[in-house]
């Protein structure tokens, strides 16, 4: 075992090839520096990391949890995208005052809004603690590996953390082959600086989302703010802009084809090293129901947002994010199958095979990857219909809150008041949470819908006894003629036929939605009272029947996924040794190198590297929900009212460029940085012909879609009149 990990040491310093595909470590990447350089980088290892003085990391930093943000002047401004401030920024808007709609700029800093819940986490370094981690986790796996991991883990983060004044986290990389501990500082008084109209933010809408030529102005603008001594500080009136160790200098000079591009993030979760089987899986059952379940609740959510101003705010963060994914889904199930992902995995899987009896090995890894794939498939759409159809709902969440209290109440005829208050705490927790996403005419819709599509497509024998017991109850439900039960705490009869009228029942006869009584439950809570509610009983026969039937099984596939994938990736790395390895995406600091290029996404089509206003406005069309665009940028496009923004080649606005870079989600709003460290866009998308990326990187069609600065900056400057953002950037031309 020893020997192995020796070996799996050497192999991740090998210095490979393939510049363009890799999420790197910043602390190793001298690994990579030769090959930066020879692609054109002129700056330091020490320019890029370091923890010594001001790097590359200083500038970068993890954005609202999910995005990724660079700072882009000295007092605190900093560059993301709109999709990451989205939710910030409906937030902050009204019906009366719509800044998501109409946009937003602030001409100095007391117009800047506080964006509540809003965080901005900076790196400050890296530690490797492999041997610190595996001198307790040993060579354990499934749920004793989790729970050895889970103590080691809280003992460094505990220890790190410094009294709160540091964030630390210890995360798993190459599948627990290695980890690292990560130390953050976060900042929490984060304010809106500015944002374009959303249909700048969001030009092209669904349509156009994933695909290149793209022409949308992805972007948005916050400042950090800190105490006097630039340390974190809760929001406060008298708190000073954030003094950032680096920001980015803004290139307004252009991009080449062929010129270096880099992209520094926190990508989120690829899983590049998954086997055939898991492939198979995801293109025939995991995806096309996430992509099924999804249209349903878009479908639904839209005709409610689109008859009331205040759903449509209310809910245009999260119909936005569903959205992403639903797209991406289809096109990621699109691309694995046209691209042959399934047989190019088993071709490598069948060398890797040969390898091992070559070399005496136990081959036999191969076949336990199978047969737990065979003994979780049919499990697998059901726990997906769990997850999206089931939890789609607001109100079956805020109701399945409460069954733990359920669960307590049920045990103990004399409870305990600090018990029945950590229970009651954690319902009124989660409803907080969830009471945004609740409107009553969206939930009743999507109640019926979600219910009725998980009775038909889950498999029969796996549903939750609610459809038998209440919603198809032949000797009760749906006759005129039955009477409601005498029995203490049972629960009314539900009298309709339809699942329309069963949501309508099930909202009628619940003290979940309504806060008043919800918190008068709270302050006196009975199981009598949890039986008798409609959506209480729903949620508790769908969590019960998973939690109690299913979930076990997942985890128990989970568990030995895990094993298998941790041993694969091990052999596979001693296997091809002289192949560079990086390890999949787990939401920390990455950095990726490669080139502003075009493609050809098909036969006979050649895709340019760049694109236009011109573009913009060729697909203009007035009052379109996805291609409309203010008046005041049609005439500024008129008058070639440009300013420096202006190509110095051709003359145009360049609105978006792609790049040969490594991305996934969680590289929304990643700085894209030339050869000399400077600014020159905003990554913010993928496109169509390579969304299988996160499972199998495609070097001749993956691309990166970014947003031009010079399309940004004069946004800001001829739309926003904004200038004051502008002059406090370090602009080069």
């Amino acid at each position: 075992m020893k020997k192995i990990f020796l070996l799996f040491a050497s192999v991740i310093s090998f210095i490979g090839a393939r510049a363009d595909e890799g999420m790197w470590i910043p602390m190793l990447i001298g690994k990579n520096y030769e090959e930066m350089q020879r692609m054109g980088l002129k700056l330091t290892k020490e320019d890029l990391y370091s923890i010594n003085h001001s790097s590359m990391k200083d500038a970068i930093l993890q954005f609202g949890g999910g995005c990724t943000a660079e700072m882009i002047s000295g007092t605190g401004l900093l560059l993301t995208n709109h999709h990451c401030g989205y939710d910030a920024i409906a937030g902050l808007s009204t019906v009366e005052r719509n800044l998501l709609d109409n946009g937003f700029w602030a001409h100095n800093m007391q117009e800047e809004l506080p964006a509540k819940g809003v965080t901005a986490l900076f790196l400050q370094k890296m530690v490797d603690v492999t041997d610190e981690v595996k001198a307790v986790v040993g060579n354990t796996n499934g749920e004793e590996y989790n729970k050895k991991f889970d103590e080691i883990k809280k003992v460094i983060e505990t220890r790190e953390s410094q009294k709160e004044k540091f964030v630390a986290n210890v995360k798993e990389y190459f599948n627990g082959n290695q980890y690292f501990l990560l130390i953050y500082k976060k900042y929490t008084d984060v304010r809106l600086v500015g944002t374009p109209p959303k249909n700048l933010g969001k030009f092209g809408g669904d349509t156009d989302n994933w695909v290149w030529p793209r022409h949308t102005s992805d972007f948005s603008m916050f400042r950090i703010y800190a105490g006097a001594d630039n340390e974190p500080k809760p929001y406060a009136a008298d708190n000073v802009p954030y003094k950032p160790g680096k920001f980015l200098p803004v290139s307004i000079k252009g991009v080449e084809e062929g010129d270096y591009a880099m992209i520094f993030g926190y990508p989120g979760r690829t899983n590049r090293y998954e086997v055939s089987y898991g492939v198979d899986l995801a293109v025939n059952t995991v995806n096309p129901s996430i992509v099924a379940i999804r249209t349903m609740r878009l479908d639904i959510m839209k005709r409610h947002m689109d008859k009331d101003k205040n759903t449509y705010l209310q809910l245009t963060s999260l119909y936005s994010r569903i959205a992403n994914y639903w797209k991406y889904f289809i096109g990621q199930t699109e691309q694995l199958k046209r691209l042959n992902v399934v047989d190019d995995k088993k071709k490598s899987e069948d060398e890797f095979v040969a390898w091992q009896r070559a070399n005496n090995m136990d081959a036999s890894l191969m076949n336990k990857f199978q047969a737990a794939f065979a003994d979780y498939k049919p499990y697998a759409k059901h726990a997906t219909y769990y997850n999206e159809c089931y939890r789609a709902s607001a109100l079956a969440r805020m109701a399945g809150a409460l069954k733990p209290l359920y669960e307590y109440l049920e045990k103990n005829e004399k409870p305990n008041d600090d018990s029945v208050k950590k229970y009651t705490t954690i319902a009124q927790t989660a409803r907080r949470a969830l009471a945004k996403e609740y409107d009553p005419g969206t939930e009743k819709e999507l109640l019926a819908e979600m219910t009725k599509m998980y009775y038909e497509n889950v498999d029969k024998s796996q549903l939750p006894d609610i459809y038998e017991k209440v919603i198809f109850n032949k000797e009760c439900c749906g006759k005129k003629t039955c009477k409601k039960p005498t029995k203490k705490g049972e629960l009314v009869c539900y009298m309709g036929t339809t699942y329309a009228q069963y949501a309508d029942y099930v909202m009628s006869h619940t003290f979940v939605t309504d806060s008043i009584t919800f918190n008068a439950f709270l302050a006196k809570p009975t199981l009598a009272a949890l039986k008798n509610d409609a959506a209480v009983q729903y949620a508790m026969s769908f969590v019960t029947n998973y939690t109690k039937n299913y979930q076990p099984k997942v985890e128990a596939f989970n568990y030995k996924k895990a094993e298998y994938a941790k041993e694969y990736l091990r052999e596979m790395m001693i296997q091809k040794k002289d192949k560079m390895f990086y390890p999949d995406a787990n939401s920390t600091m990455r950095v990726t190198y490669g080139k502003v290029k075009g493609y050809n996404p098909q036969d006979g089509l050649h895709a340019n590297f760049y694109t236009t206003l011109d573009g913009l406005v060729a697909k203009y069309k007035p009052g379109s929900e996805e291609f409309d665009a203010p008046v005041e940028l049609i005439n500024l496009y008129k008058a070639k009212d440009f300013g420096q923004y202006a190509d110095g080649v051709d003359g145009k606005i360049h609105t978006c460029f792609v790049t040969t870079n490594d991305i996934t989600g969680g590289n929304s709003g990643s700085p894209c940085i030339n050869a000399n460290g400077e600014l020159i866009g905003a990554a913010f998308d993928g496109n169509w012909e390579a969304m299988s990326g996160d499972i199998a990187f495609d070097k001749k069609y993956k691309r990166t879609i970014v947003c031009d600065i010079r399309f940004i900056l004069f946004l800001v400057d001829k739309l926003g009149h904004a200038d004051n953002l502008i002059k406090e950037m370090d602009v080069r031309k």
